[in-house]
């Protein structure tokens, strides 16, 4: 609220005049009628500070005005209202976030990631509309969580988060705690209400925030966007109003009794002059050409602003226009998110340090000097190995070009050579493992070095424990690296096979582990001993075995055992199986740990037969092919995959002539759907989904 003391010589007296609470404000006697000028006042200057940025007072002033509004409060608390200015640090700590309904579902929005794909979209309007639209409206992309908020008859009554866009969680004391957020709207607030935000947290208060973690001795915080969705669902309000989270409102989601719009444009100045706050940022677009300028502009000036920004929104303006085109499945036709390139920013390269995974493949890593791209704050970045970093010529010392790009690994684009300092060495891959101290050897003809160490390298036994562990292995909840590297310190697990002998009371003698968590570590542990044999072969690691090499063989052989002893012929015999598979389970197989392991894990009673052998493929989808992009609620995308290959179908990565359908889910790639719709791929959402792995293509109806 600072401003360089009271705004040209005004008073405390004169700006409550000028907020237009009148000269009696300060001279009221009557306490409701004192409570009632106050509140005004207040909420005046909030707006005035937090949505326009433009205070009219110093902090001081502001200040004083509510030490009064507080005390007189504390005197007659029977004149607390519910939107004073007083009631934004909600009551007690939270127990639980209660789910909520939303009204209009929240609908995702279809990604572009180029102008080309912006371009494809706006023609595919102009074909549905027969006509180019009326123009359109462009915002910001705020890096934040998003929100509902709902007014009744101008107040403020609950807040929630989006969720999967049917339900979300009620969040509605932790948003009450939000300056931007108006408690109370002005004149013209319609019956009822919900507007969808962005609720974020300023660069500069990310920054503060950091600021006092370090004073404190406490790990910083990531970056602003994750640190604002957890600030929000924060259970205790009081922490949530110490982040100094902030919104941009930038949607309508329904409204009673409120004005005649005719577009969005004319919707969101509604929406502002009702005290929402509305980014300035935003522009109208006559055109296809206007929009691609501004593209270029958001683009250019991306770090201009105290927000983070990932890309641009770009709606068709007209509403009529909207009711138009309509919805897919997932997302509005008359509406993308255009995506920002990746990002690169220049670091010091500290160090090169070698990392052994489950496989024994010793892979490079450069350890940075911490830089904030893409999103996250980047510390390692990867080399992939020692022929492709004697490539790029990096060295330690190096300053180098990082890039970043959604969930991408980061990695080093190359060194700048004009910094490069005097003898900085070329980088040689150690002949000994770091963890194992056994030899690096590259195999004659290839690129990866290899730990010869097998699992007395700790490191490769960690990336092991942790993939047989994972979602796309066995599946065991809870058993992620902290857990792993915890056991493996305790000296508890060695093998796959110790996971499932686990002694409850050895577990609950750790640290930090007690009644609730070890039961649900057991529990799941438990849970994983009857797993499909084809997920325990797929965890197992081996070689060219994926899930889907993976559950073929179990379906044709059955179990491991008779996998594993099964012929060379019985072996390559099978569709989709080449010599190169045949000998990497040969050679897996021909280790005594390997086999010894299988034993180990059949005598803790683990699964490693299924108990009926599907010798065919069942081929209710034979001949279609899917392409499934986006996720989806009910299935990984592994697991999607393997329910069509189950069915005899297949799953490509891309959409061709000879796709049978396209499975659309929550953010979809745009490129994807583009394509489908200029071929006329049938494009269907979950539900149908479900349908066609039940009855078969016929019974889709998209």
């Amino acid at each position: 609220m600072t401003t360089e003391g009271s705004v040209n010589g005004t008073s405390h007296l004169q700006a409550v005049i000028d907020s237009g609470v009148g000269q009696n404000a300060l001279m009221a006697t009557d306490p409701a009628q004192r409570i009632a000028d106050l509140s005004k006042a207040i909420r005046h200057h909030n707006h005035r500070y937090h949505v326009l940025d433009a205070p009219e007072i110093a902090d001081i002033e502001y200040d004083e005005m509510v030490r009064e509004l507080e005390a007189l409060e504390t005197d007659h608390p029977e004149l607390v209202q519910p939107d004073s200015p007083t009631q934004r640090v909600g009551g007690p700590a939270l127990d639980a976030f209660s789910a909520v309904t939303h009204r209009e579902r929240m609908f995702s929005l279809d990604n572009a990631e180029s102008h080309e794909d912006i371009a494809a979209w706006e023609a595919r309007l102009e074909r549905m509309l027969e006509r180019p639209p009326a123009g359109y409206s462009c915002e910001l992309k705020i890096d934040g969580l998003a929100v509902s908020i709902t007014y009744e008859n101008g107040r403020f009554v609950q807040a929630a988060t989006r969720g999967d866009g049917l339900v979300g969680e009620d969040v509605t004391a932790n948003v009450r705690t939000i300056k931007s957020v108006p408690l109370a709207l002005g004149e013209g607030a319609p019956e009822l209400m919900e507007v969808r935000g962005e609720i974020y947290m300023p660069v500069s208060a990310f920054d503060e925030l950091n600021r006092k973690q370090a004073e404190a001795g406490e790990r910083p915080y990531i970056n602003p966007r994750n640190t604002a969705a957890g600030s929000v669902r924060q259970k205790d309000p009081a922490v949530t109003a110490g982040r100094n989270l902030s919104v941009w409102v930038y949607q309508l989601g329904f409204i009673t009794g409120g004005p005649p719009l005719e577009s969005h444009w004319e919707t969101m100045e509604y929406l502002g002059s009702l005290g929402l706050k509305v980014n300035p940022a935003s522009a109208r677009a006559a055109d296809a050409a206007a929009v691609h300028a501004y593209l270029e502009r958001a683009e250019k000036d991306r770090h201009a602003n105290d927000y983070e920004i990932d890309g641009v929104v770009i709606k068709v303006d007209s509403l009529d226009d909207q009711a138009i085109l309509g919805f897919t499945a997932k997302s509005p036709r008359w509406a993308m998110a255009y995506k920002f390139p990746p990002e690169e920013k220049t670091t010091l390269l500290e160090d090169i340090r070698i990392n052994v995974g489950r496989t024994g493949v010793a892979t490079p890593y450069a350890v940075l000097d911490p830089v904030f791209v893409g999103g996250v704050t980047v510390t390692n970045a990867t080399l992939h190995n020692e022929g492709e970093l004697q490539r790029k010529d990096v060295r330690v010392g190096d300053t180098v070009i990082v890039r970043r790009a959604g969930d991408v690994i980061p990695e080093v684009v190359g060194p700048v050579l004009s910094k490069r300092p005097r003898g900085a060495k070329v980088w040689k891959l150690p002949k000994t493992c770091p963890f194992s101290g056994h030899p690096i050897v590259t195999p004659e003809g290839e690129a990866r070095a290899i730990c010869t160490g097998g699992f007395d390298c700790p490191s490769r036994l960690r990336e092991y424990l942790f993939h047989f562990a994972s979602r796309g292995g066995m599946d065991i909840e809870g058993l992620g690296y902290r857990t792993v590297d915890m056991l493996m310190s305790e000296g508890v697990i060695r093998t796959p096979a110790d996971i499932f002998t686990l002694d409850r009371d050895d577990v609950l003698r750790f640290e930090g582990w007690g009644e609730v968590s070890v039961t649900n570590l057991m529990n799941a542990i438990e849970g994983a001993k009857d797993r499909p044999t084809g997920r325990l072969l797929t965890a197992l690691g081996l070689p060219l075995v994926g899930g889907t090499v993976a559950r073929t063989l179990i379906r044709r052989f059955g179990g491991l055992r008779e996998l594993f002893t099964a012929s060379e012929e019985d072996l390559a015999s099978v569709d989709g199986i080449g010599p190169e598979i045949v000998r990497s389970m040969q050679e897996w197989w021909d280790d005594p740990i390997n086999r010894r392991l299988i034993d180990d894990l059949e005598a803790a009673g683990v699964r490693i037969r299924d108990e009926v052998t599907v010798t065919e493929t069942s081929d209710l989808l034979a001949g279609v092919a899917v392409v499934v992009t986006g996720s989806l609620d009910g299935f990984t995308r592994d697991g999607a995959k393997a329910a069509v290959e189950d069915r005899g179908g297949k799953v490509t990565g891309s959409v061709s002539s000879k796709t049978s359908l396209v499975v659309a889910g929550e953010s979809p790639g745009a490129a994807k759907i583009t394509k489908a719709q200029d071929l006329g791929v049938p494009i269907v959402d979950e539900a149908a989904f479900q349908v066609l792995l039940a009855e078969g293509l016929d019974a889709v109806n998209p």
